[in-house]
């Protein structure tokens, strides 16, 4: 076991991450980063996707930089874990998931399951630092442009969408929706705002209330279902 506690709880001082990767250098190296930074601080690192889950039930970090590729519990497995414990989404932590390609067969499962982005892990250390921050304020830790290639690339052949995620859209206000929609191609919060012609205060309120009435616990998973149900 390779668990280490320290750092901040959830929402106070720097941003605490749990670092997970079955690989101790790999593991070493992204913590040595992460802790060189001011503002940022690792809370504890795991070895698999099992003990990862436990230690953020325990440790409650803001991020989880987790690899999906891991033998025994993978992080696919302790993503769909974390959010049955409801331990994923706004207040409580966010999941950035490391893969080795940018065409991972796994991205869409994991988007749709509910990680806030992806990173390379041969990314470079402003890369890493800032989409720890990105996916610790809530925001997809991947660019606009990076997003969109990612869901149409993987989500081009889904299926036409099913009763289950159409219910998920029911409670959603015409202007909710047109929000979703601006989500799934990418629009950052200010972007938005220019092309509805509102504030940016107004648009981080009915951000918030889409993900809240459709349970997407990030900004990478609303544009998963957007693109899966809106035209």
């Amino acid at each position: 076991m390779s668990e280490q506690i320290s750092g901040s709880v959830l929402g106070e001082g720097p941003i605490s991450v749990l670092v997970v990767d079955d690989e101790p250098v790999i593991r070493a190296g992204l913590s040595a980063i992460l802790d060189s930074q001011a503002d940022i601080t690792v809370a504890g690192t795991a070895d698999d996707g099992e003990q990862a889950v436990e230690a953020c039930a325990r440790l409650r970090p803001d991020v989880l930089l987790m690899d999906i590729r891991m033998p025994r519990r993978d992080g696919l497995w302790a993503l769909a874990e974390l959010g049955r414990r409801g331990l994923l989404g706004p207040g409580r932590s966010r999941v950035l998931m490391l893969t080795t390609f940018d065409l991972d067969a796994y991205v869409d499962d994991a988007l749709t399951v509910g990680a806030s982005g992806f990173l390379l892990k041969n990314s470079s250390y402003e890369q890493l630092t800032e989409a720890v921050r990105a996916a610790a304020a809530g925001h997809s830790a991947l660019s606009p442009a990076v997003t969109r290639r990612i869901i149409e690339g993987h989500l081009s052949g889904r299926p036409r969408p099913s009763d289950q995620e159409l219910a998920r859209l029911r409670d959603l206000t015409e202007r909710e929706v047109d929000v979703l929609r601006l989500i799934r191609d990418g629009l950052s919060n200010a972007e938005i705002a220019g092309e509805l012609v509102v504030s940016l205060h107004t648009v981080k309120t009915h951000v918030s209330r889409v993900l809240m009435k459709t349970g997407c616990q990030s900004r990478a998973q609303a544009a998963v279902l957007a693109r899966n149900t809106l035209s």
